[in-house]
């Protein structure tokens, strides 16, 4: 792989990770599809000997993620294998401080497999840093997801190394060209990259980045012990997807913001957030510290009946629950179990034409205000 100019965020993107081709190379390597390495004759093992250990097509992708976020990458089947082994070695120093209002199966995990254990699990709302007192690792998401509340990352890692704790940051919702947390003081970032990073609907994947060595060496064997290791078809698609991202992401931030200033004015919606929105309550904090803006938002209907309306209306919108993707989407959260009114939508604004989405939304919201009456 050949080091990409410091450059901007679409560059490297397009080229992070990317090898170095010489005559008759392929410019465009595709995946190293082999669970089996040759081991040579020699003493020493090579860098590839087994599927489960190691693979060039991991190394591209992480290589291209790790420039992004400013550290080491380690990628993982899923996002919810890499938090996996995120809360599992913050279990080892200490108490888990967990977001009471980010993703769900975070929480439902630690309470579930690692509580039973004797380790103790703090959930606090996001806001201002929690009490770290005794804790192995803080984690904190940001924007949350789904209440897209935002928490200062750098005066919580303050308070987390004060306590001797480490600090992770959900890095999800945000993507690593909208949020570096590294810069900010934390010690890892953790992602779902099923989401924004891959940007197709076509991928599971997740990944942890740290700038500290072992922290590093230590996912790496946690990963190879698990054997929550990502394919390299998978991987293969999400580091083709991120060469994308730059240009997805300005305009799902677009079209987020124009959804946005609609329903701010539609009777049918209310409590809508996205940190974009210069009223929203998170966003001077969001505005210190994200780089840029993204697609998802949140707002709440009337009822239950008042979103089954809107779906079946809405043409442009899909019923699904992921976000990031290429195409619009909306996912009523309190079916997931997360503590949130009935009518609550986590809408992920996709790459449609502005007017166009814009236009179908308002249709649908019609159509759930008629639902209302």
């Amino acid at each position: 792989m050949h080091p990409v100019p410091s450059s901007g965020d679409g560059t490297r993107c397009v080229h992070g990770g990317r090898p170095h081709a010489g005559p008759g190379a392929p410019t465009h390597a595709g995946p190293v599809l082999s669970s089996t390495f040759d081991l040579g004759s020699g003493p020493d093992l090579p860098t590839d000997f087994y599927g489960r250990a190691g693979n060039p097509t991991w190394r591209a992708a992480e290589a291209a993620i790790g420039d992004l976020d400013g550290g080491e990458c380690v990628l993982f089947a899923s996002g919810m294998a890499a938090m996996g082994a995120v809360l599992r070695l913050g279990a080892l120093k200490g108490d888990l401080v967990l977001p009471s209002d980010g993703y769900y199966l975070a929480r439902s995990l630690a309470l579930a497999e690692l509580a039973p254990l004797g380790v103790v699990v703090r959930e606090v709302p996001t806001g201002p840093p929690p009490d770290a007192a005794g804790a192995g690792l803080v984690l904190v998401e940001t924007p949350s997801n789904p209440g897209l509340d935002v928490a200062d990352i750098a005066a919580a890692a303050d308070v987390a190394h004060a306590a001797g704790a480490l600090l992770a940051v959900d890095n999800t919702t945000c993507t690593p060209l909208g949020q570096r947390p590294l810069e900010l003081g934390a010690d890892l970032v953790v992602a779902s990259d099923t989401k924004a990073l891959s940007g197709h609907g076509d991928v599971v994947m997740g990944h942890v980045s740290t700038r500290d060595p072992a922290l590093a060496a230590a996912l790496r064997e946690s990963r190879s012990r698990s054997g929550a290791v990502p394919g390299p078809m998978e991987a293969w698609l999400l580091h083709r997807g991120l060469g994308t991202l730059d240009l997805r992401l300005a305009r799902q931030a677009e079209n987020a913001r124009a959804v946005a200033e609609l329903l701010l004015t539609h009777p049918a919606a209310s409590d809508v957030r996205w940190p974009g929105l210069e009223s929203d309550p998170a966003h001077a904090v969001a505005a210190r510290q994200m780089r840029r803006w993204n697609g998802l938002l949140r707002f709440t209907l009337p009822s239950v009946e008042a979103v089954g309306r809107f779906l079946d209306a809405a043409q442009l919108v899909a019923s699904e629950t992921s976000f990031g993707s290429l195409r619009s989407s909306a996912d009523r959260r309190a079916r997931w179990g997360d503590a949130v009114d009935p009518g609550t939508l986590r809408f992920s604004a996709g790459c449609e034409d502005t007017a166009d989405l814009v236009a179908d939304v308002a249709r649908a919201l019609d159509s759930a205000m008629d639902s209302a009456t």
